[in-house]
């Protein structure tokens, strides 16, 4: 059987990164047990993969979105599901909002509290001054 490389398979994919990926991820297919598509010639799962590749037997697209679909975390098969997290973001973002205005009237209530100390502060520091400081704060 002849050599099987990375060189002949490269005209396939734009980038060396993404042949790797896909021969990777169609190598652990074939380890877990789906049918090669070329003779196994007594060959290892990752040249089997990239003889697949070479020869073309299964499309690149396919494979592309082999990949991609080993690494979806979130699937939606129905409309409803998309709906219910939409409905559930909403929700959310209207829970964020009322604390968001939960906190700006707390700081309001602070700012006046910091000002009423501040006035009695002054008022108190007036009182306990002599009569001459009185004279020239005024």
């Amino acid at each position: 059987m002849a050599r099987i490389t990375v060189e002949d398979c490269i005209d396939k994919f734009p980038s060396r990164f993404e042949l790797v990926l896909v021969a990777s991820n169609r190598a652990r297919k074939l380890h877990s047990g789906e049918n090669p598509t070329v003779e196994i010639d007594n060959d290892k799962n990752t040249v089997i993969a990239l003889r697949e590749i070479a020869e073309e037997t299964l499309t690149t697209e396919k494979l592309k979105n082999d990949l991609i679909e080993e690494y979806q975390t979130n699937t939606f098969s129905e409309e409803e599901d998309i709906n219910e997290i939409e409905d559930n973001s909403d929700e959310n973002q209207s829970d964020e909002t009322q604390v968001d205005l939960n906190e700006s009237q707390h700081d309001e209530n602070d700012d006046h509290s910091l000002t009423d100390k501040n006035s009695e502060t002054s008022v108190d520091n007036f009182e306990n001054s002599s009569d001459e400081d009185k004279v020239q704060d005024l």
